[in-house]
């Protein structure tokens, strides 16, 4: 019964027009490296006493946000210069191990090559930096996949509002009823959603019944994921 509900929810944006993607934790495995770097500078300035942040932490509170948003959770009292100084130090620290480490989510390639085969509308949606965001994409090589990346720093507001994937609408001239988001945060999923399109969470174990709570239409654990082809497959058809 819950597959039928999926399949009708996702047969609704026939014909697919165009694919919204998130970044970090949906194009590539990154989240460690952000967890890493998050808690070598937060030992370094004492927080929480000097004992290490969980990664049950991370995914709670950090995972999907801005730098600021991060800032002003961890910090609340410091002021622009020291929250600067800590972000360029953890992001100097993100880039090292993401130049040697990141790699795809698995089967990322074969999904990219059906939507260039299918001549579906893409784009980057983010709340990375946009450095940070290009770097990764770099990395991947989807620099020429993406015709445009969108970062929430530069949008009014950044996940968990619309407003990034309503600016990614635009820069498509594309109709939320005919676009599909992939997420993996909790903030993208609200985000997506509340741009008006359906929303494919890309879960990590444990993450599903979350990701479906904040209106993900479906969650797939990677993308060579049996349900998201079914999906696609009746959806092409319809």
């Amino acid at each position: 019964m819950e597959n039928e509900i999926m399949e009708r929810e996702l047969s609704k944006v026939a014909p697919l027009e165009a694919v919204l993607f998130d970044i970090d934790g949906t194009l590539g495995i990154s989240d460690p490296f952000h967890h890493k770097a998050w808690s070598e500078v937060l030992q370094k300035v004492g927080f929480n006493g000097g004992v290490p942040i969980t990664v049950e932490f991370g995914m709670k509170n950090m995972a999907g946000r801005t730098n600021e948003q991060i800032g002003q959770f961890l910090f609340p009292d410091w002021d622009q210069d020291q929250l600067n100084k800590l972000v360029q130090e953890k992001e100097a620290l993100f880039e090292s191990s993401a130049r040697q480490h990141l790699k795809e989510i698995n089967g990322l390639h074969k999904f990219c090559k059906w939507i260039e085969e299918k001549g579906l509308n893409r784009a980057a949606v983010t709340n990375a930096p946009r450095y940070n965001a290009e770097l990764m994409i770099s990395i991947l090589g989807l620099s020429e996949f993406f015709p445009f990346i969108v970062t929430g720093e530069e949008c009014g507001r950044a996940k968990p509002f619309p407003d990034p994937y309503l600016e990614g609408l635009r820069k498509l001239n594309a109709s939320p009823d005919h676009t599909l988001v992939f997420e993996d945060s909790l903030t993208g999923v609200k985000a997506g959603v509340a741009a008006g399109m359906q929303v494919i969470g890309v879960a990590a174990i444990g993450q599903e019944k979350s990701l479906a709570e904040a209106g993900a239409t479906l969650c797939i654990r990677d993308y060579e994921d049996e349900n998201l082809w079914s999906a696609l497959e009746k959806l092409n058809a319809c």
